[in-house]
């Protein structure tokens, strides 16, 4: 009999929700081949994540809010599933590279549990830029609105996974590439 052409795809999944969202799911293995599996299943976690998102949007849209009020909540959802943890790195990743300081030392600004300047303006921003795009998108048409909630919650988790694949050096030895 065949072996299935992915047997680590159940412990990828599981490890990718147990990983990148709050869905209370069982991670058995916490090993580099669950890793990997996890992190191309990334995307799967942003189709989720993404319904989720268009599905709040939606609801608030046919209940007569207005399309920068279903645009906030739908922006909020994803922050709320992941437990920000997109938004924690993305501030980060500003604060290292606003440090101005050599790679060693910006790892070591990006580790540290604060936030600072670059990191709130970078989340301010951006949160703004996310509620612009959706609210015109709602406008445009709640299927365009609901379209660009999923996509570009798909899109986010498949830079993870491009991120994380084979000859992408990782920043720390112990990192995933």
């Amino acid at each position: 009999m065949p072996s299935p052409p992915l047997p680590g795809l159940p412990h990828g999944l599981r490890f990718a929700f147990g990983t990148l969202t709050v869905i209370p799911v069982r991670v058995t293995r916490w090993d580099r081949e669950a890793a990997r599996g996890g992190m191309l299943c990334a995307p799967a976690v942003g189709l989720v994540v993404g319904a989720g998102a268009a599905v709040i949007g939606l609801l608030l849209l046919f209940l007569g809010a207005g399309s920068l009020l279903a645009s906030v909540a739908a922006a909020a959802v994803p922050a709320v599933l992941t437990r920000g943890l997109h938004l924690d790195g993305l501030a980060d990743t500003a604060d290292g590279l606003g440090s101005g300081k050599p790679a060693e030392d910006a790892l070591r600004v990006m580790k540290q549990s604060d936030i600072g300047p670059f990191g709130v303006l970078t989340l301010v921003f951006t949160l703004f830029a996310q509620v612009a795009a959706l609210a015109q998108a709602y406008d445009d048409s709640w299927a365009r609105g609901t379209v660009a909630a999923v996509v570009s919650a798909v899109a986010a988790r498949l830079a993870l996974t491009l991120a994380a694949r084979s000859g992408v050096p990782a920043a720390r030895p112990q990192g995933l590439g």
